[in-house]
């Protein structure tokens, strides 16, 4: 694998710890400024609707570009967005200052999902596509949990601060590794861009995205009340306990890249399965303390093995245009992250349980299940249209001379 996938895969470490780290400094944030819980929680939704927002219009706006200028002007505005939320004056601006953070984080995957992908043999594009997610994965083993000690300790500024040190190195290691050859502007530009986008199979490939990690999250979300509710984890272990989310995630995602190169429909199928079986083991493993730490690797092995297969699925739909629907398909993952929460809170709220946000979740994964059928379905019916059509047409169609006698 070239090592210019190191730079693509410290970019996506940036991105994820940035995302991630919120979450465990809203006590911080919140006692800084003076605001609740609640309202320190609208940063996390501030920065996943930059991302919803950003991934699509980013991506539209620099079709025409050098995607290695792409990848590093994106960058800058991730350590723009960094660096403003650590010198924010007050909650408002931090809220902004997170939006903007969200807006490169989609665009900088998608575009650096077919760059990765251009930079191997075609037998290895899934493997280089996972590559470049571990950065993500890894955020989440160590990124997230050095950046929220350096909080508690420092001041949640000085996590933002370092954050855009890593979005630096990111920049850096982008311009020196990824030679302007390997990441050239699309052939397509805008409008082939779009013309890809509105495709049946590419919108199907994405609504698997939205309803197959909405699985993950619709568990992922609560699993700190399952751990301490019903495993009976003390609240200091759950950092620790998340760390493991990180290393299944890691390995999932490693394994899912290896073998989508050799089947990806099978990867995609089976991970999916495996998210549904896992889930609904929740209720039982969460009644002891190994049982759940079992769960919370298996649940990021099972999700993970998706990642590289739902990326490459949506890019191969859209080959013509590869870098808006690649891109569109992260806003896909953090709205299966908006909805995924949404869906288990509802079963929380509904009184079924400390455990019933992963039974919803397992049910997701069913219906995303489903939905992957109907887009295999539709791949192959697409497949075989073209060929049929054209004979079709040409034993109906009259010579032209034949035409003007008739």
């Amino acid at each position: 694998m070239p090592l210019a996938l190191l730079a693509l895969a410290v970019g996506a470490f940036g991105l994820g710890t940035t995302e991630f780290v919120m979450m465990g400094l809203l006590p911080d944030v919140a006692d800084d400024l003076h605001i609740s819980i609640p309202a320190a929680g609208h940063l996390v939704s501030a920065y996943a609707l930059g991302v919803v927002i950003g991934a699509p219009l980013l991506a539209a706006l620099t079709a025409r570009l050098p995607r290695r200028r792409v990848l590093i002007s994106l960058m800058a505005l991730f350590v723009a967005g960094n660096a403003l939320s650590a010198l924010a004056p007050g909650y408002d601006s931090l809220l902004a200052a997170r939006f903007l953070s969200g807006l490169p984080h989609g665009a900088f995957f998608g575009v650096g999902a077919v760059v990765a992908t251009g930079l191997v043999a075609p037998e290895r594009k899934a493997r280089s596509v996972s590559l470049m997610f571990m950065g993500l994965t890894v955020a989440n083993i160590a990124g997230v949990p050095v950046a929220t000690l350096m909080g508690q300790h420092l001041g949640w500024r000085a996590t933002f601060l370092g954050v855009s040190l890593i979005g630096v190195a990111a920049m850096a290691a982008v311009f020196f590794l990824i030679h302007p050859t390997h990441a050239p502007a699309p052939a397509s530009g805008l409008r082939g861009e779009i013309t890809a986008l509105r495709s049946l199979p590419v919108w199907l490939a994405l609504a698997t995205t939205v309803v197959g990690f909405g699985a993950l999250f619709s568990a992922y979300s609560y699993i700190t009340p399952m751990l301490t509710g019903a495993a009976g984890y003390a609240g200091s272990d759950v950092t620790l306990l998340l760390a493991l989310f990180g290393v299944g995630a890691t390995i999932g995602n490693l394994v899912g890249g290896r073998l989508a190169d050799h089947a990806m429909r099978g990867t995609l199928f089976g991970g999916l399965a495996s998210m549904v079986a896992v889930l609904l083991l929740f209720p039982v493993l969460m009644r002891t303390e190994w049982g759940a730490a079992l769960a919370v690797v298996l649940l990021g092995v099972a999700a993970f093995v998706t990642g590289s297969p739902l990326q490459l699925m949506v890019m191969e739909r859209a080959s013509a245009g590869p870098s808006l629907a690649s891109s569109a398909n992260q806003a896909a993952f953090n709205l299966a992250n908006a909805g995924g929460a949404w869906i288990g809170g509802v079963a929380l709220a509904a009184g079924f349980g400390v455990t019933s946000p992963a039974i919803a979740g397992a049910a997701l994964a069913v219906l995303g299940l489903g939905v992957a059928s109907v887009a295999y379905a539709v791949d192959r019916r697409q497949d075989a249209l073209p060929t049929g059509h054209v004979r079709v047409v040409a034993s109906h169609v009259p010579a032209p001379a034949e035409a003007v006698h008739s």
